[in-house]
């Protein structure tokens, strides 16, 4: 049997119809401040650029473990939270 390709891939280039800031800490905006990091707007991109199904994440947190950047270098990420209060705000908010 064939593995599913997710929807997310099939749909070439999801456009987001707008964008919010962050105003308070959670376990989404951790993963988001993750993948701007390194250079992405969300999951939906990455896997997009990257053409992976899946992301790898840490089982205890579910917060994002590496994400390749996209001159191939890869960032590595703590279990534990690494995005600061006073980053908070500074992470987007896609919606689509």
């Amino acid at each position: 049997k064939m593995p599913k390709v997710s929807e997310v891939t099939t749909e070439a280039d999801i456009k987001p119809k707008s964008m919010h800031r962050a105003k308070t800490w959670s376990d989404v905006v951790e993963n988001l401040y993750r993948f701007q990091q390194a250079g992405y707007r969300d999951e939906v991109e990455y896997k997009q650029v990257k053409q992976v199904e899946q992301v790898e994440c840490w089982p205890e947190t579910g917060f994002v473990k590496k994400l390749q950047r996209r001159d191939n270098t890869f960032y590595y990420y703590n279990r534990q939270r690494e995005c600061e209060d006073k980053d908070v705000r500074k992470v987007k908010i896609y919606v689509y």
